[in-house]
């Protein structure tokens, strides 16, 4: 990842923006604050990575809580509530 301060982004900016478009950019500033300079597309994969993995996470949770029951042949599909419904007139 390449460092930048804000003074060479500024001066530099058409540039780094075209390179954010491959990697993303960390911008330094003098009293420590860093900030992260990435295309629009990279932050979308990465945000819809991070809902997978938090919904993951609160299915595990949800068997290691016991909240879950053991499916039996024969019983009413899990997916029913996905069937259509017939409209009535």
């Amino acid at each position: 990842m390449k460092q930048v301060h804000p003074k060479q982004l500024r001066a530099e900016l058409k540039d780094c923006l075209d390179l954010s478009a491959k990697e993303p950019i960390r911008i330094q500033r003098r009293d420590g604050d860093s900030f992260v300079l990435m295309s629009e597309s990279k932050y979308s994969q990465i945000m819809e990575e991070i809902t997978s993995l938090q919904r993951r996470l609160l299915g595990m949770a949800e068997v290691v809580a016991g909240k879950i029951s053991d499916y039996e042949l024969g019983s009413k599909s899990r997916l029913d509530r996905f069937n259509k419904k017939p409209i009535k007139k």
